[in-house]
């Protein structure tokens, strides 16, 4: 039987009007994701992997092309209909966390809830659940401030869980970690997708994911330059820490 894909990306292109100057950025995308895997966009700095990014998060619209969110054209919603596909579908985590500061642990997983309408108490039962989920069940009163960044990353996982999505998007989830602590969002994320049949995407320039991916997307100059699966990854590798590979 055939994978279900999540996200159809066609001849997605964007361009970008400066003055006179109108920069390429995305030339001519064509993407499959299927369902459950988790996938790394990786590519040198410029090549439009953040781009791409945004066109699948729903938080920028193709110049061309089109964009397929479980079969439904994500530039044919009106702002009401986008912002609860954001909010029930797709679950972000940032480099930077973007935790609100004055709020707890616990409260900061469940404002996604709070917005989807679920009630205080389901909220507040859920949210323990996610905290235990990503370790932090007895960290729930903390807020940011008295949590390391490891730990601060772990409290943005659960909150993109919040809402049951069916992707988790993650933008350079390991860039402000040291090597063991982005070692175990890795291998978070990797148990996200594995276990709890979420589809994770990365845009990373983090090589320890290749021993986690099932499949990496390689963005050069707009374009897609290599897909490789699993199997096919040149990896040598004495462990997450020390993985070298050539796109």
């Amino acid at each position: 039987m055939a994978e279900k894909h999540i996200v159809r990306v066609t001849d997605v292109t964007k361009h970008f009007d400066l003055g006179k100057i109108v920069v390429e950025v995305l030339k001519g995308i064509d993407l499959t994701i299927e369902t459950g895997k988790y996938i790394s966009i990786m590519g040198p700095s410029g090549s439009g992997k953040s781009t791409l990014f945004n066109m699948i998060g729903g938080l920028d619209k193709p110049t061309s092309g089109k964009v397929f969110i479980d079969e439904v054209d994500i530039a044919q919603l009106d702002a009401y209909e986008l912002a609860w596909l954001r909010c029930r579908k797709i679950g972000y985590i940032f480099q930077t966390f973007n935790l609100i500061p004055v709020m707890t642990a616990l409260e900061n997983v469940t404002i996604p809830m709070t917005f989807a309408g679920v009630s205080h108490d389901e909220s507040l039962e859920r949210g323990m659940e996610l905290l235990q989920l990503v370790g932090l069940e007895g960290r729930h009163s903390h807020r940011p401030s008295e949590l390391s960044g490891g730990q601060q990353q772990r409290v943005a996982v659960a909150r993109a869980l919040a809402n049951n999505p069916a992707i988790i998007l993650a933008d350079e989830p390991t860039g402000n970690l040291d090597l063991k602590t982005g070692e175990d969002i890795i291998q978070l994320l990797k148990t996200l997708s594995s276990s709890y049949g979420v589809t994770v995407i990365s845009a990373t320039h983090d090589y320890k994911m290749l021993n986690v991916s099932d499949q990496v997307v390689w963005i050069r100059d707009g374009r897609v330059d290599k897909i490789q699966e699993r199997s096919e990854l040149e990896i040598r590798t004495g462990g997450l820490g020390t993985v070298e590979a050539e796109p």
